[in-house]
């Protein structure tokens, strides 16, 4: 029987940065080691974990400034976007394609590949407790789509999210966003109308 997930959650920085720690057992998985490397590594060992993966969602910076020290201290995995790995502070020892699982701790997480607001966000998801959370990066928050910068970005970020997030999870998955707030598609799906209109 594998350990189950819990997950544990951090805001950083003056952007207010979520880190996510997905544990199981005495390993830790973190989603963006965005600022404060000492207040991440204390957050795992609180834990009694230790960060063996670390995730970067895509390449804007607030998202990785902890990178190289959190790398350097634990020795984890390094997983990112193929697409966005170019641009990363840090070597990346598994670039990810959509499609693509990341195997932590004997648990799967599916990966999806949200490109638009960079040119290729990823996305995984996990069971926590019998609920799907979907960590998304910038791609999707409460109220909208992650920032774009032209018309054929939001293009492709809407379909990408549509079909890669919408399409794909139930009304009850929790979308845990680089930022802010967390929400749920069933309190998202019914704005994707309006926000196609409005394109953002």
């Amino acid at each position: 029987m594998n350990n189950p997930l819990n997950l544990q959650q951090l805001s950083v920085s003056e952007m207010d940065n979520n880190c996510y720690l997905l544990i199981a057992g005495d390993e830790a998985l973190l989603i963006d080691a965005a600022d404060e490397a000492p207040a991440l590594l204390a957050l795992a060992k609180e834990a009694g974990a230790r960060i063996t993966a670390v995730l970067t969602t895509h390449r804007h910076a607030d998202h990785h400034r902890a990178l190289v020290e959190v790398l350097e201290a634990t020795g984890a995995t390094h997983y990112a976007s193929f697409l966005d790995t170019p641009a990363l502070p840090a070597p990346v020892d598994v670039e990810l394609n959509h499609g693509d699982t990341i195997e932590f701790a004997g648990h799967s997480l599916p990966v999806s590949i949200l490109r638009g607001h960079t040119p290729g966000g990823v996305a995984i998801s996990a069971e926590v407790e019998g609920q799907t959370h979907v960590f998304v990066g910038d791609s999707l928050f409460p109220g909208g789509l992650g920032k774009t910068s032209s018309e054929s970005d939001f293009v492709r970020l809407f379909n990408d999210v549509t079909k890669r997030i919408f399409d794909v999870y139930p009304d009850d998955a929790i979308i845990e966003p680089g930022h802010g707030a967390s929400t749920t598609l069933g309190a998202e799906r019914p704005h994707l109308d309006v926000w196609w209109e409005r394109r953002w």
